[in-house]
């Protein structure tokens, strides 16, 4: 799986900002004076509007730019975010009149809980108060953990800090004097045939690996942050990767079914020991094979087409895209909702999802990546509920699942075929498929298994897994891990990836069931899909629309069965 939705984008570039030279300044709460009683139904237009403001100001903060796209000054927006999320804050504060029930309760407590959560009070600097400061602070990359740690804004700050280092080191990697980044690096590992080449190639990835885990001693960044993290969630009797009883699983039982797709990918792959810059090559046979057919120039065209042939024209939902590579720019691909459907007049009015990535190549791998992410903008664009629900659903692993609900049509050669008019034998197919997806199980057995022994050397534990499932060497004194941004600001977020990947096994399954393939397209599917999966956002908890749907609990089968696709008369 790939690096995709970010949910709490806005909170998190508050957090961010001031270390990574963004525009958002300061982020903290404050009280406001309660507001005389309204009805829920008038506080939910002053929520409409904060977040309606608070997208505007993401959206312009992903492009890189001081003025939206309407032209208004971010720092005006700021100004009208906190005039209108105050005011916000005073009408939550008191108790609604008419006293709510039912729905309007859950509605009550779904903008009391994102006012508190992704609706951060904020400040943003102008241009002249940053140059009469001296302009932006640099960076600095070489520091003392603990003590940021125990300094103001504690965790979230060190959080910040290594997220920053990372994000500087991912965008400025160089190999045999080229510039390039973290993704274009990945890239090129399956295309790379010279195995001394793409050893080189790996290892030129060690500022990330640096940025994140220092020497990889007991106060290193990151070990200091699990260990942090560790300590608050034992305080609060919370487990990492809990996320997945919201799908209807306990955590244990998740556990043991990342095990089992682990132990079946050890049992479809070849039995012999290869180095971690073979893993990319060794799997990718399929990558290389359809490559030239996915020049960088095509991402957007393949990507549209196949959306457009299943009811579902990105251009027609008004999705937007901000694709090319900048020095700023988040290293994390991410889609966010921009401007949120609405209800007015009697009808519904589309809505502006963003979705935010850099590409340099083309390749299989980032042609994944895009139709992931535009399934995250496809999803959101066919929310049809009232404003206090106007989100993400609840789960995060729903999320990441139903976003793939189409993208791993990718894999079938019959959708090559159409799509990229080249294709793959369905062995090659399905071990490029699910390369990535073990590999995002591995780091989410990695983060939960950190968190149970927080003590431990990460470089160690890593080994361990990918030398038991991947026949991977080791090499501890490497921190080879350190190469996803969630790991950093997102603790447990991998879970969402890895669980999410069985869900939309089970969920595709079913779909096909019920609807038949949609392999080569059908314009009836996105109105299929979102009546039954995608509208809802927070109006039902996601447990319930994937039972409804399923018709059952959630199963790890539907999973492995299709891994059993590599091997050939499994088929």
């Amino acid at each position: 799986m790939t690096d995709v939705s970010r949910p709490t984008a806005f909170a998190l570039a508050c957090l961010t900002a001031g270390f990574a030279g963004g525009v958002l300044g300061s982020c903290a709460g404050r009280s406001a004076n309660e507001a005389p009683a309204r009805s829920v139904g008038e506080i939910e237009q002053t929520f409409q509007q904060t977040r309606a403001l608070a997208d505007q100001i993401e959206v312009t903060h992903g492009r890189g730019a001081t003025v939206s796209l309407e032209g208004v000054a971010l720092t005006d927006l700021a100004d009208s975010y906190g005039a209108v999320r105050s005011q916000l804050q005073g009408e939550l504060a008191g108790d609604p009149d008419p006293p709510p029930s039912g729905d309007d309760a859950r509605a009550l407590q779904a903008m009391r809980d994102a006012l508190e959560i992704y609706l951060p009070e904020l400040s943003i600097d102008s241009d002249s108060e940053r140059a009469e400061a001296g302009g932006e602070e640099k960076l600095e990359c070489r520091y003392d953990p603990e003590s940021i740690a125990k300094g103001e804004g504690g965790y979230a700050a060190l959080s910040a800090r290594i997220y920053s280092c990372f994000s500087e080191a991912a965008h400025s990697l160089s190999f045999e004097g080229e510039s390039m980044d973290r993704l274009t690096v990945f890239g090129r590992l399956p295309l790379t045939p010279d195995p001394s080449r793409r050893e080189g190639l790996w290892r030129a990835m060690r500022p990330i690996w640096e940025s994140v885990n220092g020497d990889n001693g007991p106060q290193s960044p990151w070990r200091t942050l699990i260990r942090l993290n560790a300590a608050r969630m034992k305080r609060e009797g919370e487990v990492l990767g809990e996320s997945v009883r919201g799908i209807g699983v306990e955590p244990e039982v998740m556990e043991e079914w990342l095990v089992a797709v682990l132990q079946k990918w050890h049992d479809i792959t070849p039995d012999t020991a290869i180095e971690p810059w073979d893993f990319g090559y060794n799997t990718g046979r399929g990558n290389r094979a359809l490559s030239e057919a996915i020049p960088v120039a095509s991402l957007r065209s393949i990507n549209d087409r196949f959306y457009r042939d299943l009811g579902a024209d990105p251009v027609a939902l008004q999705v937007q895209y901000d694709l090319e590579p900048r020095a700023s720019k988040d290293p994390v691909a991410f889609s966010t909702f921009g401007r949120r459907p609405r209800f007015e007049g009697g009808a519904w009015v589309l809505g502006e999802p963003w979705v935010f990535a850099s590409y340099q190549m083309g390749g299989l791998d980032n042609l994944l990546e895009l139709l992931h992410e535009t399934g995250h903008a496809v999803h959101i664009a066919a929310i049809r509920t009232r404003p206090a629900f106007m989100d993400w659903p609840d789960s995060d692993i729903f999320t990441e699942g139903i976003a793939d609900i189409a993208t791993l049509e990718m894999y079938e050669p019959v959708w090559q075929q159409r799509y990229l008019g080249a294709s793959v034998s369905i062995e090659d197919a399905i071990v490029a498929k699910y390369a990535a997806i073990v590999m995002d199980i591995a780091w989410a057995l990695f983060e939960v298994r950190m968190h149970r022994t927080p003590e431990r050397d990460p470089n160690e534990v890593w080994g361990e897994i990918c030398q038991t499932y991947f026949r991977i060497h080791p090499h501890p004194n490497l921190a080879w891990w350190a190469v996803r941004g969630q790991l950093i600001d997102s603790p447990g977020y991998m879970m969402n990836y890895a669980a999410g990947a069985i869900l939309n096994a089970d969920l595709r399954a079913r779909a096909q069931a019920l609807y038949g393939s949609y392999t080569e397209g059908d314009p009836g599917w996105y109105g299929r899909i979102s009546e039954s999966l995608y509208r809802f956002g927070l109006e039902k908890t996601s447990k319930e629309v994937i039972e409804a749907f399923l018709g059952r609990p959630v199963s790890p089968q539907a999973l492995l069965d299709d891994m059993s696709r590599a091997v050939a008369g499994e088929n």
